[in-house]
């Protein structure tokens, strides 16, 4: 669990070196969800031994519970993957069906029988609609609160235009201040910026940034907003920061799974 906390917290933190996640997005198709989370446990052994074998450094399943997004394919479900670089997460993408097939075959050796495993790794994707990813780089993130994430743990996502070149200016030097703040008195876990480098074809072409929420249950950051707002200096700084960037569609997730 500390494992995934911090491949989460180092995925979207800026450093040295900085890190990659693919976070794809899953419509699934209606009346097959109870199948969808059944491939997701076959694929969980799985993800195990890809993440031992040095492939990925964290797997986690987000299921959607509330959105704005009013578009076609919807997501139901999405899946959050981690890397330490952009080479593993490249070699991570560039390997082919025969060699998962062998790592399932690995993986569930002794408990599924490999021609199982195989009827189950040929039928993937008759579960869901459209799967849309997104590569990601981490822009920047604040300090981390409130213990490791566990299974029903609420996440929220929101996609953005940015607007400015000084864009992820604002939202470090203007707004990641006051979210630590909040952070520190309690009121909210973590907070995240991350930047899309690459996108399948099926996925929203305008977006630019990713934002990611972990908040606490009652709680709310409306204090330090309205303290902010209440100054000629603070106003001037909201109107910069909400002029840089075109809000999309968001929602919250829940975490279903994580491996690690």
């Amino acid at each position: 669990m500390k494992k995934l906390l911090l491949s989460l917290t180092l995925i979207f933190t800026i450093n040295t070196s900085a890190q990659y996640a693919i976070i794809s997005a899953v419509d699934v198709k209606d009346g097959m969800e109870e199948q969808y989370l059944a491939l997701e446990a076959f694929f969980g052994p799985i993800h195990d031994l890809a993440i031992e074998k040095g492939m990925l450094n964290s797997q986690a399943v987000f299921k959607v519970i509330n959105t704005s997004d009013d578009g076609e394919n919807v997501a139901d479900y999405f899946i959050i993957s981690g890397f330490s670089s952009k080479e593993q997460l490249d070699a991570y993408n560039a390997n082919s069906g025969d060699t998962w097939l062998s790592i399932a075959k690995e993986a569930h050796k002794g408990s599924i029988s490999s021609r199982r495993v195989q009827r189950i790794m040929n039928s993937i994707g008759g579960e869901s609609n459209q799967r849309r990813n997104y590569h990601l780089v981490g822009v920047d993130a604040t300090v981390w609160a409130g213990g490791d994430l566990k299974p029903g743990d609420k996440m929220n996502i929101l996609g953005t235009i940015a607007k400015s070149d000084d864009f992820e200016s604002y939202e470090s030097e203007v707004y990641k201040p006051m979210v630590e703040k909040e952070i520190l008195k309690g009121n909210h876990r973590w907070w995240s910026l991350t930047k899309i480098y690459e996108r399948t074809d099926n996925a929203y072409g305008d977006i630019t940034h990713m934002f990611f929420n972990i908040g606490v249950e009652g709680k709310n950051m409306m204090e330090s907003w309205e303290k902010m707002q209440s100054t000629f200096k603070g106003q001037k700084l909201i109107e910069g920061l909400q002029a840089a960037s075109d809000h999309q569609s968001g929602g919250q997730l829940e975490l279903v799974s994580i491996h690690n």
